[in-house]
């Protein structure tokens, strides 16, 4: 329930505030002093598309405050959000400028979409525009839905579920049926590529480790000289004994210092490093002695060297800079062959789920089906009653619950409601032969019957009653206090027969000081509110004759709420 409403510097209201009743509240004014925008602000709060054109000239920007006070479900919700809830309720923020919006709910910054779908649960703001969708058949069904109650939701969830599995599992298997020809070329290029590795057989590493004997084997005469060499500076040559080298020196060097370290002990580290070194080297000279006998230039294994490293090369220019990428590749062809191996299996798979789905969706949508219609009959006959007591006793209501081509994400039906005013007219789709006054009635009948079984909501009007006066204006006043029984219920009006209802009335107004048009927010009350009313039916606020009608018109109501 929304226990007050502030508005700052939206169309021409400066600064207004109220607080609506828990029943029923009007709001009322002059043409263009801004009455609607109390619905364009609660429409905001609501998440609706906010333009710039409804910031107030000359202002920076508009501010949109409403408090509500909200179940648990709800509270538990709006924590979801990081919001919280104060003990006089949660406020809900809207504010616009040239250039942007923002919405705040219990002080939480959320968008707008996520307002809209968080107190769109707690406040309906009807106008014209959603007079005209109750013509079209979608909002036809959900209304009937409604009514519907509890049994038809626990029926539609999990269809909706299975609808939207079936959805997705529909869509896999015309991917796979409709990509036959394209996967199977895909197969036979994997698998080529897969047979052509296969017969080379490369093994990890293999290119590198074959291009570094390569050209060891193309060099092994410049290598074995250096090896000799090297060999030969270490520890000499058989044939040439006269040539110094270094063991043959470093073997000097100890000599000649183990004299020495007789008569000075400090050298004794010196001669240990020499005796280290010299045992280093001679097992330099050794492993380069080894190194040199095992050389041996094979030239029959580098030609099969330089072949098998041409067939390698013909694997990385197509599979691989390298290969391993190559075996790589040949990993992830593996992989995807066997998925593609698997999609006859998964067509098979799919196709059988599928046929279960269909039969388990029909099934359910039988029994919607048949929800529906006893709900249609049901729901016309309480509409009935209440459009005799809106002056209407002979009109017809039927929601034709009939057959669509297929399912769909709502049940197999198309839901179409059927009107006729008169006994002798055949009852025809309510959008082409309710006139604006009819169609506003029978939508209160509707809400009237709807809210009575449900309730705890907030309903906003907004001059959806064109064409009515006299006697049927003040059924629907009555119609709307009954409403209000169930609902908090809000009015725009310019009615005096429905505004004579209300628990509450307001009446906004509006000051012209030649340029700025500003308006304001007013409660009236005894006194005030019979001259309001007495104005709003066309007499004189002091004229007594206008005056006693509007007492009528609050007697007729009967007591406050």
């Amino acid at each position: 329930m929304l226990a007050e409403l502030r508005i700052v510097d939206l169309g021409v209201i400066g600064e207004a505030s109220l607080e609506p009743s828990p029943g029923f509240t009007a709001v009322t004014g002059e043409t263009g002093a801004g009455k609607t925008m109390i619905v364009t602000g609660l429409a905001l709060l609501a998440g609706a598309k906010a333009e710039p054109r409804l910031v107030r000239s000359g202002a920076s920007r508009a501010l949109v405050e409403g408090r509500w006070q909200i179940d648990p479900a709800s509270a538990e919700a709006v924590a979801d959000f990081g919001g919280e809830v104060e003990p006089d309720g949660v406020l809900v923020a809207r504010q616009l400028s040239a250039n942007r919006s923002r919405m705040t709910v219990g002080g939480a910054q959320i968008p707008a979409g996520a307002g809209q779908e968080l107190v769109g649960e707690w406040v309906t703001v009807h106008g014209q525009s959603e007079q005209l969708r109750l013509g079209t058949p979608e909002r036809q069904r959900e209304v009937l839905d409604a009514h519907a109650g509890p049994e038809l939701v626990a029926e539609l969830e999990p269809y909706r579920e299975r609808y939207e599995h079936r959805r997705r599992l529909a869509a896999e298997l015309d991917e796979l049926t409709g990509l036959a020809q394209a996967r199977l070329r895909e197969l036979d290029l994997l698998r080529f590529g897969l047979e052509e590795i296969a017969t080379v057989d490369p093994q990890p590493g293999e290119d590198v480790a074959l291009a570094a004997e390569s050209r060891l084997l193309q060099s092994v005469d410049d290598v074995r000289l250096a090896v000799h060499t090297a060999g030969v500076a270490l520890a000499g040559d058989e044939d040439f004994t006269d040539l110094p080298d270094a063991l043959g020196l470093l073997a000097a060097a100890r000599k000649a210092l183990a004299g020495a370290v007789a008569a000075d002990d400090s050298l004794n580290e010196l001669a240990t490093e020499l005796e280290g070194a010299a045992a280093q080297l001679a097992d330099a000279a050794s492993r380069l002695a080894g190194y040199e006998a095992g050389l041996d230039a094979d030239p029959l294994r580098l030609e099969w060297i330089a072949g098998r490293r041409a067939e390698l090369q013909g694997l990385t220019r197509k599979y691989g800079q390298t290969i391993d990428d190559v075996l790589a590749y040949a990993a992830e062809s593996a992989a995807r062959v066997a998925v593609l191996d698997s999609a006859d299996d998964r067509i098979a798979e799919l196709a059988a789920e599928l046929t279960e789905l269909e039969a388990d969706l029909a099934a359910r949508s039988a029994r919607i089906t048949a929800l529906r219609r006893a709900a249609a009959g049901e729901l016309a006959t309480a509409v009935q009653a209440e459009l005799a007591a809106l002056a209407m006793p002979r009109a017809r209501l039927v929601f034709e619950v009939s057959d669509l081509p297929e399912l769909g994400p709502h049940g197999g039906d198309q839901v179409s409601l059927l009107f006729s005013a008169n006994p002798g007219s055949a009852p025809a789709p309510l959008a082409k032969v309710a006139s604006g006054g009819e169609l506003s009635r029978v939508r209160l009948g509707l809400e009237v019957v709807l809210a009575s079984a449900t309730g705890g909501q907030t309903f906003v009007f907004d001059e959806v009653y064109a064409g009515i006066g006299g006697a049927v204006a003040l059924e629907i006043g009555r119609r709307l206090a009954r409403l209000a029984e169930h609902s908090q219920v809000i009015v725009v009006t310019h009615l005096a027969q429905v505004a004579a209802f209300a628990d509450r009335h307001y009446v906004v107004s509006k000051a012209d000081d030649g340029q700025v048009t500003t308006s304001g927010v007013r409660l009236v009350t005894d006194d005030d509110r019979l001259a309001v009313l007495a104005t709003m039916m066309g007499g004189l606020e002091s004229s007594e004759s206008a005056l006693a009608h509007a007492r009528e018109l609050l007697q007729a109501r009967g007591p406050a709420r």
